[in-house]
């Protein structure tokens, strides 16, 4: 007698199939979540041959710190975050050297000398919260926004949502959001 050594084979010609239709079933019902992030425009390039290393007098800087511990530092005293909105408003909108005939600051000594020279230096640790760092830019858009809705409604005379390219254009260079998140000297 002989004897085949023929060994029972698993038909996996339908493996393919339930494998695809898994992926296809996966993708579908699956969920991607949503990018999150900060919308910034990044400064433009230094021209070459020209000095962008210009310095800013200490008065036109507004420092904000976030340490380890998730604290907020507004010029080394800490506060909270909602009240960063505020203090930040008061230094842009602060008129030091009076050449800001739409601002309503009170020309304080420490404070911007005209939103255009204002600059919020703001640093974190690298152990800080990343949603306490967005909760504190969260507050200083807040802030820019509402001086921004300020102006247009006191000197544009206009809702915000109305403006003209021309009327954004002189909305930003009148409250342009200068934000450093490096040292500044």
């Amino acid at each position: 007698m002989r004897r085949t050594k023929e060994r029972p084979e698993v038909n996996a010609g339908s493996m393919a199939d339930i494998a695809f239709l898994l992926l296809i079933f996966f993708l579908v019902t699956g969920v991607i979540p949503k990018d999150q992030g900060i919308y910034r425009k990044l400064p433009k390039e230094c021209p070459p041959g020209e000095d962008c290393n210009i310095p800013i007098p200490d008065r036109n800087i507004l420092k904000i710190a976030i340490n380890a511990k998730n604290e907020v530092m507004v010029e080394d005293a800490i506060v909270s975050v909602s009240e960063v909105k505020d203090l930040a408003k008061a230094f842009i909108d602060n008129n030091g050297d009076g050449s800001c005939t739409y601002c309503n600051g009170g020309k304080i000594e420490t404070a911007s000398d005209n939103p255009s020279k204002a600059v919020i230096s703001l640093r974190s640790d690298r152990n800080t919260n990343y949603n306490q760092f967005i909760e504190v830019q969260d507050e200083l858009t807040k802030a820019y926004f509402e001086l921004r809705k300020t102006y247009c409604e006191s000197i544009l005379k206009k809702p915000i949502d109305k403006l003209t390219e021309d009327e954004l254009q002189q909305l930003k260079n009148a409250y342009p959001f200068i934000l450093s998140e490096a040292e500044t000297r």
